[in-house]
Parts: C-alpha cells; structure tokens; sequence
C-alpha cells in the first residue's frame, strides 16, 4: 500500500548571480540595481527585488522600433503596446536578458505564475540562448500544469548547458511524474553525479525509489536529503513515507510531525500522519488530521475515505 499523495514536488529555480559577463554599454547603474535585486531575492523581499529588477531592465534597455525611431519608449509595467510592436522590438544589451530572468524568479516565487512566464519569454527573445531563462520557463510551465511544455523547455536548457544540474533535477521530478520511472532514475543520477551537496535530487529519487518499492533505497536518499537541508520539510514527509512502508510507525510519526513544524500546510503529511495514528489505535487523533486535510483540500474526501478504510483493514484486530 501506498500512503503518499500525489502532490506537485518542489521545483528548484536557478537565480542567475555571480559574475556578469555584461557588454560595455551596460550601464553602472543598471549592474547595481541587478545585484541589490539579487540580494533582497535571497533574503526573500520579493517586492523589493521586482522593484530593482524591473530599475536594471528599464535603465539597460536599448529600444528600437521601426515604427518609432525618434526616441525609445519604455513602458512602467514592461508590457508592449500591441503584439506588432513587441515584434519589432530590439534590445541591444543582453545584459537585460538575465534581469527579465531573475525578475520572472522572483514573480515565481509570489505565485505571479502568468508574469513570470511574460518575463522569461522576453529574455528568450533577446537571448535565445540562455539556458537558465528555458530551466525557469519550464518550472512555470510544469506549475500551470503544461507537463510537455515543460519537458520540452527543460531538454532545451540541457541541449545548451550538459552540466546544469537543476536542469536534470527538474526533467527527473518531471519524468517520474510522466511514468517514466526509469527515466527519471537517469536524470536524478547524473544531477547527483554532477552536484553530490545538491539535496533535491536525494529527495526526488527517494521517491523514484518508494515507486520501486526499493524502501531501503529511498531512506537512504532521504536521509541524504535532510543531512543536506534540514530545513526540506518534503523530505521529511518522504522519509516517513518510507518508514511507514518498512513498519516503522514510531520513527514515520516523528517525520511527519516534525515536516509539519517546518510547513503547516503540507496536506501529504497530514494524510500519513493521521493513516499512522489509525494504524496505532489512536482514532480520535487521527480524526483531527483528517479535518485538517478536508479544510485543506475539500475535494479528495472520497480519496481520503478510500485510504482511511485500507488503514483499518491493516491494523491488527484487538485482543
């Protein structure tokens, strides 16, 4: 039997930091505005950093329209006028790209699914080659339930960098969820091979490896997984998957409490935890996990109910 939900995995996103190979047009300003964006994105200032995002792209733009050649125009919420002038638009300094990129991060990570996926199509069309712009168009993608969309963005980004290891970490979560099982094996290997501190492809092949029933696989990368980011509550609810799986109701309560210490929301964690304390008699505790789950998601009551039978049928009868 199997006790975790299919629910959406977490999807890494790359910021594009570090030193910028920028032309010699890009203005100083625009570079400092970039990076004070970047820093309030790792801190998590999401609306301060669209701010200092959007200040790069307005000031290291170089506009040119056919239609509109006396002076550039710019507009404040960085949308075109009509699709014949974005068409006709050029950007010279492709510097602007990768601001578009890490503004589309940050518009991500507020849940601005629509305007992230506005931001990464226009770094694609001033560079067309920017691997990480294609990675994070595919996580959106996948978010908006666009699966092909998605794959076919992720092996475009690995087409232009073999060695992006979110890349592989992404199409891996992907292709599990497509069935493809050993695929998705394929794919969590090498970005492992690539980057052994990387902690989410452990957590994605753990739960490559609970479909292959290879449950000692599974804790094993599971525990990887929170020795690298303790802080990973799906790694948690993972690992007490697998303990839950091997008999281990003890250690499997444990994670699931502790995955919701680090996420109250997490409805997977609820599920188990509350099939858990089924299984160990303790119905009434139960009970308030299953609320919990229903107030959550109102519209797997029938799924929950389905689980909740399974789970009685498996404890032991009382003496």
């Amino acid at each position: 039997m199997r006790y975790n939900t299919q629910c959406l995995v977490l999807v890494v996103l790359i910021v594009l930091s570090g030193v910028l190979n920028v032309q010699a047009q890009t203005p100083a300003t625009a570079l400092n505005y970039y990076q004070r964006g970047l820093e309030k994105c790792v801190k998590g200032d999401l609306d301060d950093a669209i701010d200092d995002f959007t200040r790069a792209i307005e000031i290291s733009s170089h506009l040119a329209s056919s239609k509109r050649t006396s002076t550039t125009f710019w507009q404040n919420t960085n949308r075109f006028n009509a699709a014949s002038d974005a068409d006709s638009i050029t950007v010279i300094d492709p510097f602007t790209a990768k601001a578009y990129t890490n503004r589309g991060v940050a518009l991500y990570q507020k849940g601005d699914l629509d305007g992230a996926l506005t931001d990464f199509n226009h770094a694609l069309q001033i560079n067309p080659g920017l691997a990480g712009a294609y990675l994070n168009r595919g996580a959106a993608k996948r978010s908006k339930g666009d699966l092909k969309g998605a794959l076919a963005d992720f092996n475009r980004a690995l087409a232009i960098d073999p060695s992006l290891t979110e890349a592989y970490n992404n199409r891996g979560s992907l292709r599990q969820e497509l069935g493809d099982v050993d695929g998705a094996l394929v794919d969590l290997n090498q970005a492992i091979s690539l980057n052994s501190h990387f902690a989410e492809p452990y957590y994605h092949r753990g739960y490559v490896r609970i479909d292959q029933r290879d449950f000692n696989g599974a804790l094993s990368d599971f525990n990887r997984a929170i020795q690298l980011k303790p802080e990973m509550a799906w790694a948690y609810q993972g690992r007490g998957t697998t303990r839950m799986s091997k008999g281990d109701l003890a250690g499997a309560l444990t994670d699931f409490e502790r995955a919701l210490e680090l996420n109250p929301d997490l409805l997977a964690a609820y599920i188990n935890r509350g099939l858990t304390l089924l299984l160990q008699g303790k119905d009434a505790d139960a009970q308030r996990d299953f609320d919990k789950c229903l107030t959550l998601a109102p519209g797997m009551k029938a799924d929950l109910e389905h689980r909740i039978q399974l789970a009685k049928e498996l404890r032991p009868a009382p003496q």
